[in-house]
């Protein structure tokens, strides 16, 4: 009997979230991929693994038994890799990392130019997800690490089976059309008889700037809900509204628009997670080293410690 990694974990997916809609969305595969993967699990074994009751689903005692041994198998693999990468002279390996539009532009090409100079070894591919999703993914083993962010007035929840390391500190700006405002400094609430351009509410980016702007007095009016910071930013720069914009949506910024420093700033912390078991790899802490590296070329240094939620 050959058992696959990915089936396991995505039978471990199912025994904590017990449907299969939510491990699916929890592994960032499609239902029907997940379903045919348990199926051909079931079939690998040669016994039924979990029973369906209304919409959810339960695992057999066989299903439980095979799932408390998924645990066990998942966690040697991480200490057989760590034990390699530390018994190794050299580091060579391939690592799967969550990044968003803005880091992905502003910090890893220079990052990831770097370590590929001092360690070709190390190999990183990156997948791009919204910002409130990729702690998860680390947490059940799809990304070896991701990139998230803390805003000063809305910080993240977090799982303890995780560690971050901050690597910049970061600075919102308005992003106004050009010629809007003749000043180069603003106040939030100087900003609220304007239409905004802005992420929804679930998301973290969103959120955040609302707590920012009602701790100011006003709701702000959202006339473009748009998730792509890129989106928002062309749409400022075609007259249409306002936003916010940190140091790497800068990146981003088509010409048409004004950028203007808040009096009171909105800073947001921009931190690498990674699971605990994971912090003993050299690989990833070269990784961790060459961003924060990147970042503080940008003048974006990690400058205080980051406080915990």
């Amino acid at each position: 009997m050959e058992l696959s990694l990915q089936r396991l974990r995505m039978l471990r997916e199912l025994h904590r979230r017990g449907t299969v809609t939510a491990a699916a969305g929890a592994l960032h595969y499609t239902a029907s991929a997940v379903s045919q993967q348990l199926a051909q699990l079931e079939r690998d074994v040669g016994a039924k693994l979990f029973e369906r009751l209304g919409r959810r689903v339960q695992l057999t005692e066989l299903g439980v038994l095979l799932t408390e041994h998924a645990e066990e198998i998942i966690g040697s693999v991480e200490r057989a890799t760590l034990a390699l990468e530390e018994a190794q002279d050299g580091v060579s390996v391939r690592l799967t990392a969550g990044v968003w539009a803005s880091v992905a532009s502003g910090l890893l090409p220079t990052a990831l130019t770097a370590l590929a100079a001092e360690h070709p070894g190390i190999q990183v591919r990156t997948k791009e997800l919204a910002p409130e999703d990729t702690a998860g993914a680390v947490r059940d083993g799809t990304l070896d690490f991701s990139f998230v962010i803390d805003y000063s007035d809305y910080p993240m929840s977090w799982d303890p089976v995780l560690v971050r390391d901050v690597i910049a500190v970061e600075r919102l700006y308005a992003a106004v059309p050009a010629g809007a405002v003749p000043s180069p400094t603003i106040t939030l609430p100087e900003l609220a008889d304007h239409p905004w351009i802005l992420a929804g509410p679930r998301s973290h980016f969103g959120r955040a700037v609302r707590i920012a702007c009602q701790r100011n007095g006003f709701e702000p009016k959202i006339s473009h809900e748009v998730g792509e910071q890129s989106t928002a930013l062309a749409l400022v720069a075609a007259g249409l509204g306002v936003t916010l914009v940190s140091d790497l949506g800068l990146t981003l910024r088509p010409a048409g628009i004004d950028v203007l420093a808040l009096t009171e700033p909105v800073m947001r912390t921009v931190s690498i997670a990674y699971r605990t078991k994971a912090a003993r790899r050299p690989s990833l802490q070269l990784v961790i080293d060459a961003v924060r590296a990147a970042a503080a070329e940008k003048g974006l240094g990690a400058q205080a410690p980051l406080t915990l939620p």
